[in-house]
């Protein structure tokens, strides 16, 4: 299989997240150990307070996650996940998450994710995040 296809079939396999999706995100990147995806924040995502909901966040560094540590075609699983947040984000904000390769080892990875708020320029939250890999590729090498 050349590259091109390769890459292509591992980006095609990626979008086919269906919560991404429903949540109306966008995987913007995918390279092999990095990713970005994006949202706009809407009412409906907010919660009490009327920021955004930590759950939504969270959900948006997953996903940036995920993609990234799936993105050499190899079936690759969260094994730890710890999040800090920093500032509040709101409805009509543009979120962005970033996802970054420090360590790709045989059996587990490791990430880090800045969760940033596109409209403001600030941060809005940090992520590191370590995956298991399994012996299975869904894009053969």
């Amino acid at each position: 299989m050349a590259d091109k296809t390769r890459e292509q079939a591992i980006h095609d396999h990626i979008q086919k997240d269906a919560f991404a999706r429903y949540l109306g995100a966008t995987v913007e990147i995918i390279e092999p150990g990095h990713s970005r995806v994006s949202l706009t924040i809407t009412d409906d995502m907010t919660n009490f307070h009327g920021t955004t909901h930590g759950g939504i966040i969270f959900s948006i560094s997953d996903m940036a996650f995920a993609a990234a540590c799936n993105s050499h075609g190899k079936v690759a699983v969260a094994l730890n996940v710890s999040i800090c947040f920093l500032k509040p984000s709101y409805p009509g904000d543009h979120l962005v998450a970033e996802a970054k390769e420090d360590y790709n080892g045989r059996r587990t990875s490791l990430y880090h994710i800045n969760i940033y708020n596109q409209t403001t320029g600030e941060l809005i939250a940090k992520s590191q995040d370590q995956a298991y890999r399994k012996e299975k590729w869904f894009v053969p090498r």
